[in-house]
């Protein structure tokens, strides 16, 4: 097992840094990465992810490459803007609602990537649940004159997301409607939502991922959950495997750390990455932060132990 510990180009999900473990079965290495502030229980979905990359591997794909967005965290425009002309991809995802900012933070970040990405690029947007109904339909009249491919998670309820759908005319997406519920099928139930967003730590592996994909009946969108390139491979396999994947995903988000774990990272070409495993991570972290992550993964393993 090997710990790392990478510092981010720009504060995104609250965070500077980003930490994680890393381990190799017979079917090679996996990335075991839960964020610092969730409790063990949930965790353990994202053990059993690592688990089945590290032993079980992947189901077959039926694509050598997936299209794949950039990522524009809370930054100012300039900053927005150079992110995607630097990536080369042809649809770009930027983060709204940011606590402490305002709607004109989002107008001005929002315009810069579409002047960046020109008419013919995609702009999604990703509220992260931030929004009310009454802000979220509001926000959306002014952003959408940027001609959005669609709004992620505008509302933190499914009973919410259905409300927005049904007076916008912008595509809703759900995210943590699906990964964080009990019964992620009641955004299909309520019709809450025309795109899933599906993340393979989070909801426990690629099976697990396209189960619920085959069940919820809706266009998938593969994101990561700003993971190493060893992560990110687990959602290329998963968007590989997909039968149809009509929309591009967001794994694209290796550029967002100053480093990564394996000498050739996971990063797109002409907005592409190809369906491939990374090999032989470095570990990087120190003493302390090695141990925090192995009591941890004890703790969260004897739970997944109990679990079978």
């Amino acid at each position: 097992m090997k710990v790392y510990s990478i510092a981010l180009r720009n504060k995104f999900r609250g965070i500077t840094v980003r930490e994680g473990m890393l381990f190799e079965g017979p079917a090679g290495w996996a990335e075991w990465s839960p964020f610092l502030d969730y409790d063990d229980a949930t965790c353990v979905a994202w053990l059993r992810a690592a688990r089945e990359a590290a032993y079980d591997g992947w189901p077959a794909p039926v694509r050598d490459a997936v299209p794949v967005n950039c990522t524009v965290p809370a930054i100012g425009p300039e900053k927005a803007a150079a992110i995607v002309r630097a990536s080369g991809c042809g649809t770009a995802k930027v983060k709204v609602a940011e606590p402490g900012q305002t709607l004109a933070d989002d107008l001005a970040r929002v315009e810069a990537v579409r002047d960046a990405i020109g008419p013919s690029g995609r702009v999604r947007i990703d509220a992260n649940g931030a929004w009310s109904v009454g802000e979220a339909i509001g926000a959306l009249k002014e952003l959408g004159r940027f001609d959005l491919e669609y709004v992620e998670q505008p509302c933190a309820s499914v009973e919410d997301l259905a409300l927005v759908r049904r007076r916008t005319d912008v595509l809703v997406a759900a995210d943590e409607s699906i990964r964080n519920a009990e019964d992620p099928l009641r955004v299909r139930d309520l019709e809450a939502a025309d795109i899933a967003v599906l993340k393979v730590q989070p909801i426990g592996g690629v099976r697990a991922c396209l189960d619920i994909a085959e069940q919820i009946g809706l266009p998938v969108v593969v994101s990561s959950a700003l993971e190493t390139s060893i992560g990110i491979a687990a959602g290329v396999a998963l968007a590989a495997a997909l039968p149809e994947l009509p929309y591009a995903c967001g794994l694209a988000t290796v550029s967002m750390f100053t480093a990564d774990v394996v000498p050739e990272p996971l990063l797109p070409v002409d907005g592409m990455l190809p369906v491939t495993r990374p090999v032989t991570p470095r570990a990087q972290a120190d003493q302390a932060t090695t141990e925090r992550w192995q009591a941890r993964y004890d703790r969260v393993n004897a739970l997944l132990r109990s679990d079978r």
